[in-house]
């Protein structure tokens, strides 16, 4: 995977208006592709994922991930091209996905990118990858200046308990790696109130809870087996409290 954008227009010309203005919003140098795909053996498509770099000077809370589709009429010798902005990157690749791209070629994301930092935020992820029109995305924010996240508030179709649902992406700049997780509300002003307030933890979504416990399980288990001085236990021993990102002011790309 190349981390510089190629849209492979060489020799074709934009089918159309929104096509041309889509071409020119773009300046190779900032853009960094996190994920892409493109068709074989033709080139006919190109779906790729990447960080614009300019949204970090503009308004404050922009979606920084654009989601691109490029058409090639290779007959004809023209493209159309189609774009979307994302809060964080399972978001834009599942608009690529919804747009004909194979899911599998969307699950793979650039060295360029910070790295999740446990396997319930690659689950989440691949959740909202795969969730078709699952979600509507109501609300965004970013934040690359303390603190360093993305939220994407969505309603969820699948559900009538809870049907707000608050993706809430966090930053550890130090470690450079990120944390994913999923709230639940009753509706948009009290996720909304959460999000300003803060002074309790994100609710969790009501079929998570489970599984989090025995994620916690594990997790206890495992650091009281790899220690000679706390002796293996059954599952009574589990740690409650969640682990809180270090965040400090930065200026910059998050991803």
């Amino acid at each position: 995977m190349s981390t510089e954008l190629d849209f492979r227009l060489d020799d074709l010309v934009p089918a159309d208006a929104d096509s041309e203005y889509a071409e020119q919003q773009f300046w190779s140098g900032d853009l960094t592709v996190l994920t892409e795909h493109h068709t074989a053996p033709h080139g006919s498509h190109s779906y790729v994922g990447a960080h614009d770099g300019s949204v970090t000077w503009g308004v404050p809370g922009e979606p920084q991930v654009a989601a691109i589709k490029v058409a090639r009429n290779l007959s004809l010798n023209t493209f159309t091209m189609e774009t979307t902005y994302h809060a964080t990157v399972p978001f834009a690749q599942n608009w690529l996905v919804e747009q004909g791209c194979p899911p599998e070629q969307m699950a793979e994301v650039g060295a360029e990118a910070a790295t999740p930092a446990d396997d319930l935020t690659v689950r989440i992820e691949a959740e909202i990858r795969e969730s078709g029109t699952r979600y509507e995305v109501i609300e965004t924010d970013t934040s690359d200046y303390d603190p360093c996240e993305a939220w994407t508030l969505t309603r969820d179709s699948d559900t009538v308990q809870e049907p707000i649902r608050l993706f809430l992406q966090e930053w550890d700049i130090n470690a450079y790696t990120y944390t994913l997780r999923e709230g639940a509300f009753a509706d948009e002003e009290t996720a909304l109130r959460w999000l300003d307030d803060r002074s309790t933890p994100l609710p969790q979504p009501p079929e998570h809870l489970g599984e989090a416990a025995a994620l916690r399980t594990r997790a206890a288990l495992a650091r009281s087996a790899g220690s000679s001085e706390i002796p293996r236990t059954a599952s009574g021993a589990h740690q409650s409290a969640a682990a809180v990102p270090v965040q400090r002011s930065v200026q910059g790309r998050l991803l």
